[in-house]
């Protein structure tokens, strides 16, 4: 595209012109993908010949940011997700060239930095501690890092056996699980002795337990491991027998599937107010907590499951690593260890954070000031974990920026499998978070955060995402990941390669809704009708409550629910000016939002304040309270799954407003109860819901028009149930296709599996990428993390 660029701007030196002037009298340094699209309509309007724009047009169409000072006009130009060109414009000369990410970077740079303080800084590049030949190509392939290293292997396996060597029943001979030796006593059968006692077990019932056999199984040098009975254990060895015949990415993911490697597994998630109940809705407390806990339940069953197939009697554990806060304000932060419900062994082990001294820290802590506290806190979490586990976990799993850290430290020292969840990336929540770090840097440390990332994401075997957005983005947004490809902190340092989205080390796995809560409100045997009189109290009381704004004085219309934290990003304050402006909306529908405190001073965090009294500001403004209600309370699960449903029989919608969405778990919820939702198109809810078929994406900046799409549909269906039904079933059906925590479970234990398997077939030195990401971390976040004040919340 930029040589038939460059032969355009030679061709069409006036028109290239004229679109220059008109981009600099703009007089900003920086336009952004929107701003360029609006610039080039504006200009195609006023030149008025579009078939001498088309070149120009498909070039602007992948324009993602142009940094602008006279007499240039730097241009990134991204043809597809994670793929980036950087190009250099002379406003008069009309020259095209091409720029390195480092002079890009540069360029960017002067824009923010005073003269006098634009020295030399240290560049980040992880490019060459990358296997280049273990990387995607395709970018439809991105995320999908399981199946291409299943097909490296069976490569690699097929090699193997060619050169005589057996690489798999190697693996077997040498693994254990809780120091007990499995499948194999001492030396790894070759294949005839595989195929002997394959005939042997044909002649057993295929039910026949496995100590009832194993006298026999012994005797033939095979441990315990392969099944429960003997016709799976006849199953496990025809496996691996084809694998050895002819390997396969199916054959080798099937057998790989059926070998005990977990049991011990631990969850690190530091932040907010992280317990069973009364907790959401604080601060840095959300949807991961819901996510975790869920997680966990789901594991465990998936591992209870899978080790008594194969007949293992070993019972599965798992750890939800998370801080101890002694202040605890009547939630159960300041307990130590608190079995999670629903789970047999499932536990949450809490670790407070220490002064240097050994004083313990009492109060909360914000997500943007935790630094400082987290390499003692390593410390203790592994002093802790080998205590209660007995040995070192078999997979380590970070969550969010300082738990994947920490993640990194204890998978470093244990040489334990790391796989990292990001729930949210901040550089992709903030506009020029990076440019202007400084800025933000008393309130949000996004500089030691930023780097933590690198860090965290560069050390995992593993990095495991909601949706492919999360990645990649599409053709016209940056993905979260994509966005720590090349970057810069100015005056600190600049990031030349810092991610890699065709990384294998990247993988889809999307989560569900606990089916426990949320299932159909058309499932009126299971429904809880017992809460009915409370929720319609919730809903329509009109007694006084200092927990509630608002009396819905029409009952009989739909309900437009919608339910998050009360903070800028998630925007519910936007979706009451929505309706509060929209006289057609109002007609139609009631506005139910759940959401922070109604009371701003009930509240801790500066921002929701904010949001607060923004949320007052508009109820007053549109005279909302006959048509609006708004709920400061905390739901159960029970109550929460069943307001869903409430809000079915109403033939109402959910709607999820958010600026930026990383997944969105409400959406999966509010689908799973079979509610229409509408649901922001930036970020995971594009991927979510299909358009029209089992939702509908809008536009959170664009109030108008979401209001008017809601209104629509919300007209149509009171004139025909039919168009409601449709998007119900359709909703329904996505999420049982595609969002279960079955699915997740099975899937998540697939992949830890296979790169167990990975790190054992390769045995790549990592030595040198260690030793890089030691200095970065103590030569660049070390200083930025003791730069924080210890004694903030």
């Amino acid at each position: 595209m930029s040589d038939e660029l460059r032969r355009y701007i030679s061709q069409n030196s006036h028109s290239v012109s004229g679109l220059l002037r008109h981009l600099f009298n703009l007089q900003r340094p920086f336009l952004l993908y929107t701003d360029l699209q609006k610039a080039f309509s504006h200009f195609a309007e006023d030149y008025g010949n579009d078939a001498d724009l088309v070149v120009l047009q498909e070039f602007f169409s992948r324009l993602q940011e142009a940094v602008l000072a006279e007499p240039w006009i730097c241009l990134a130009w991204r043809p597809g997700p994670g793929r980036w060109n950087y190009l250099r414009l002379h406003r008069e000369q009309l020259h095209l060239e091409t720029l390195t990410p480092g002079d890009y970077l540069a360029f960017k740079e002067k824009q923010v930095l005073p003269a006098n303080d634009q020295e030399p800084v240290l560049t980040v590049d992880f490019e060459d501690f990358r296997a280049a030949p273990y990387r995607l190509r395709d970018e439809a392939t991105i995320g999908q890092g399981l199946v291409y290293m299943n097909r490296r292997l069976a490569g690699q396996l097929f090699r193997d056996i060619k050169a005589g060597r057996q690489s798999i029943l190697d693996f077997l001979a040498v693994h254990k699980l809780n120091g007990q030796s499995l499948m194999v006593r001492d030396q790894p059968p070759d294949f005839e002795t595989l195929r002997q006692t394959v005939q042997y077990l044909s002649t057993l019932p295929k039910t026949k337990p496995w100590s009832e056999f194993a006298t026999e199984m012994s005797r033939r040098g095979f441990a315990p491991g392969w099944g429960d009975i003997a016709g799976r254990v006849r199953e496990t060895m025809r496996l691996l027998m084809d694998l050895l015949d002819a390997p396969s990415a199916e054959s080798l993911e099937a057998f790989i599937d059926r070998i005990p490697m977990i049991s011990r597994i631990l969850i690190v998630s530091i932040h907010g107010w992280f317990a069973q109940d009364k907790v959401l809705g604080r601060p840095d407390t959300g949807g991961q907590v819901v996510y975790i806990l869920d997680q966990a339940r789901a594991l465990e069953q998936e591992m209870r499951q899978r080790l008594a197939h194969q007949g293992v009697d070993i019972v599965p554990h798992i750890l939800i690593a998370t801080r101890l806060i002694p202040e605890a304000d009547g939630t159960t932060c300041d307990q130590r260890l608190e079995s999670v419900h629903g789970a047999d062994n499932v536990r949450i082990l809490r670790v407070p954070f220490r002064h240097p001294s050994g004083e313990i820290l009492p109060h909360w802590v914000s997500r943007f000031n935790v630094w400082p506290w987290l390499e003692h806190y390593a410390e203790d979490l592994e002093r802790e974990t080998l205590a209660e586990f007995g040995r070192r976990p078999d997979l380590i799993i970070g969550n969010y920026s300082d738990g994947n850290l920490v993640a990194s430290m204890l998978s470093e020292r244990l040489n334990v499998t790391q796989c990292n969840i990001a729930h949210a990336l901040e550089k992709s929540k903030y506009l020029y978070s990076d440019l202007y770090w400084r800025d933000h840097d008393a309130s949000h440390h996004f500089a030691c955060q930023f780097t933590a990332d690198l860090i965290a994401m560069n050390s995992a075997d593993i990095i495991v995402t909601s949706t492919y957005q999360e990645i990649a983005g599409n053709d016209h947004e940056v993905g979260q990941y994509e966005g720590h490809q090349n970057y810069s902190l100015p005056g600190l340092y600049r990031v030349e390669n810092g991610i890699d989205v065709f990384d294998t080390k990247f993988n889809i796995i999307s989560p569900g809704a606990d089916a426990r809560y949320y299932f159909p409100y058309s499932v009126s045997e299971e429904r809880l009708r017992f809460l009915h009189p409370d929720i319609d109290a919730l809903l329509f009381g009109e007694e006084p409550a200092a927990d509630r704004r608002g009396v819905l004085e029409d009952r009989n219309k739909p309900i437009i629910f919608s339910m998050a934290r009360m903070d800028h990003i998630k925007n519910l304050s936007g979706l009451a000016e929505l309706f509060g402006a929209s006289e057609r909306l109002r007609e139609l529908a009631n506005l139910v939002i759940i959401g922070g405190h109604v009371n701003p001073q009930d509240s801790q965090d500066e921002e929701e304040r904010g949001q607060i009294h923004r949320m007052h500001g508009i109820m007053d403004q549109y005279q909302l309270d006959g048509q609006m209600r708004w709920i400061g309370s905390l739901l159960d699960k029970n109550v929460a799954g069943e307001l869903y449903r409430v809000v079915g029989d109403t033939h109402g919608c959910f709607v999820q407003p958010a600026l930026f969405e990383a997944f969105g778990l409400t959406v999966i919820e509010a689908m799973s109860s079979g509610l229409p939702v509408f649901a922001t198109r930036f970020g995971g809810p594009l991927e979510i819901i299909e358009d029209g078929i089992s939702g509908f994406h809008i536009d959170p900046n664009n109030q108008q028009e979401t209001a008017t799409r809601l209104a629509d549909f919300l007209g149509a269906a009171a004139a025909d149930i039919g168009v409601w039904e449709t998007i119900s079933d359709g909703a329904l059906a996505r999420v049982r296709a595609h969002y279960t925590w079955g699915h997740y479970a099975t899937r998540m234990m697939t992949l830890a599996r296979i790169f167990g398997f990975w790190r054992f077939m390769l045995k790549t030195d990592h030595r040198a990428a260690r030793r890089y990401l030691q200095m970065f971390q103590h030569l660049q976040w070390r200083p930025l993390a003791h730069a924080v004040p210890l004694g903030e919340s």
